[in-house]
């Protein structure tokens, strides 16, 4: 690519991503005050963050791949002024109906991250490309984590509606930043966009390992999701009746698994992916453990959410290599097809979660999240077809020994 990234482009992008991607998260610590004001049952607005990853999930399909045919400054650009668009329709929502609907739009422009992360990878300097897309992933990272925190905090200082307005405004800096500084010059694709999602489909059926990459990641993303909106649930019910403040701060525990990530490129090269992808889904699994002995101690709480993120966030790193790895040329397809059903998988998460906890409490909560990190334990163990096929192969073709003889 001829036009490189300017000075601080990479860093703009992860805070694009970041900021973003913290849309479809920062409202679960006010998920009961939102309920209360639109005078709704808790299972209803425990769709909000459904909504939200349905609508990213449709990002990913049908906009992800808009980033070979449009220039980035205005693709981010547009993108994030939509977004800023559906915040305040989601402000002014009276009712579950528009206020789901808002959230549709939300997610979907919040995969705007997604782009980031490709535009960094396609516009940086030679041998820069692994830096620029790590920069971006941190970026993103950090929005998860520190989202519900920040949501919150300004569900509480201002309330839930003028928090939605806050982020707005952060998408509305972001988009004139990316207009200004990202390249404006358009990719040159090799085929047309409709061609470009014709041929998306095909890549599960032809790569085994992408559908086994799908089924593992989408494994902890569904507890991951099932967690995270349970625990928000349970901690704004007595006898814990936590506001949406504290509900936040529990999320600063999941900066042991941003801290993880830098290190998880290193291990995942040294030990391949599979072997990490284990260990860190029974760290996930152990860490679940501890939270479903209960959440009457905070620290041993933080400890458990600390261990569970540490575990899916460094899992989720070392299985996109493996996707990517697949076929680099056709990274940016691979990936579009991996995250539509990897937050897919997490949707049904999130709208389990609600239903799940009034049916079998925070403790069945937790047991069904660990069934799950322990099948993803197990399947990203297992050896796939090619390598059963060359262990086939090595017990059955005779030594030189045995040959000479």
């Amino acid at each position: 690519m001829s036009h490189a990234l300017p000075r601080g482009g990479t860093f703009l992008l992860a805070c694009i991503a970041g900021t973003a991607i913290a849309n479809n998260y920062a409202i679960q610590p006010a998920l009961t005050a939102v309920a209360t004001d639109l005078e709704v049952p808790a299972p209803v607005i425990g769709l909000v963050p459904t909504a939200a990853l349905v609508g990213c999930m449709f990002g990913f399909a049908f906009l992800l791949p808009l980033t070979d045919h449009v220039a980035p400054g205005r693709l981010v650009s547009a993108q994030l002024c939509t977004l800023a668009a559906a915040l305040v329709l989601a402000a002014a929502a009276t009712g579950p109906v528009p206020l789901l609907a808002a959230y549709l739009l939300i997610g979907a422009s919040a995969g705007v991250a997604a782009q980031a992360g490709n535009i960094a990878g396609r516009y940086a300097p030679p041998g820069r490309r692994g830096t620029g897309v790590a920069t971006v992933a941190a970026g993103m990272s950090a929005g998860i984590l520190l989202s519900r925190l920040a949501g919150g905090a300004l569900a509480d200082i201002v309330g839930w509606r003028r928090m939605l307005l806050v982020f707005a405004a952060v998408a509305l800096l972001g988009a004139i930043a990316a207009l200004t500084l990202l390249p404006r010059q358009r990719p040159r694709p090799d085929r047309g966009y409709r061609a470009t999602l014709a041929s998306l489909p095909p890549l599960l059926r032809h790569h085994p390992q992408l559908r086994r990459a799908v089924a593992t990641g989408g494994l902890w993303y569904f507890a991951f999701n099932l967690i995270w909106v349970a625990l928000a649930l349970t901690l704004a019910r007595p006898p814990h009746a936590l506001g949406p403040t504290a509900i936040g701060l529990y999320s600063l525990a999941g900066l042991l698994g941003f801290a993880a990530l830098p290190v998880t490129g290193r291990l995942t090269d040294r030990y391949t992916p599979r072997t990490v992808i284990t260990v860190c889904m029974l760290t996930a699994a152990a860490g679940t453990a501890l939270l479903a002995t209960g959440l009457d101690s905070p620290p041993a709480t933080a400890l458990g959410l600390a261990l569970f993120d540490a575990g899916c966030f460094a899992a989720q790193a070392a299985n996109q290599s493996r996707v990517i790895a697949l076929d680099p040329h056709r990274s940016g397809s691979l990936s579009s097809v991996y995250l539509v059903l990897y937050f897919t998988i997490g949707a049904i998460g999130t709208a389990l979660a609600a239903p799940l906890l009034d049916m079998a409490g925070w403790q069945g909560t937790a047991l069904t999240a660990i069934t799950a990190l322990l099948l993803a334990a197990a399947l990203g163990r297992a050896p796939s077809a090619s390598q059963l096929g060359r262990r086939l192969i090595a017990r059955t073709t005779p030594h030189d020994s045995n040959d000479a003889s």
